[in-house]
Formats: C-alpha cells, structure tokens, sequence
C-alpha cells in the first residue's frame, strides 16, 4: 500500500479488497459465492467519493487489519 502514501497522488485513493471464495472458472467453480456477489466490494470501493479511505484492505463487511 506504498501507493496510498506516494506524495503527488493526491486524490488518488489505493485499497485493496477480499472478494471471498467465488465459484469462478479460476476456482473450477468450488466457491461458495457468485461472482457478482465478490464483485460487490471491489465495485465499492472503486465508486468511493474523494474523502473515502484510503490505504485499507476491505472485504464485504469493511475493512480489516493487514
């Protein structure tokens, strides 16, 4: 998350996020939710307002520690 911090990034925010175990083609369909339902989070956070949280790791439920 060194990019959350880089000076001249102003109003860039930078986080990461846990979609869950998604019954994708990459997990040869073993997870135990959808696809749209692990998107949901990274959609989220990607439509976030300028004074969002930035530096973070967040799954579903908010964020968590790293």
């Amino acid at each position: 998350m060194l990019y959350a911090n880089e000076p001249g990034a102003s109003g860039i925010l930078v986080d990461a996020v846990d979609p869950g175990h998604c019954a994708t083609d990459l997990t040869g369909r073993t997870g135990s939710r959808t696809a749209a339902r692990g998107a949901a989070v990274a959609v989220r956070m990607a439509t976030l307002d300028a004074g969002g949280p930035t530096g973070t790791f967040s799954d579903e439920d908010g964020p968590l520690p790293w």
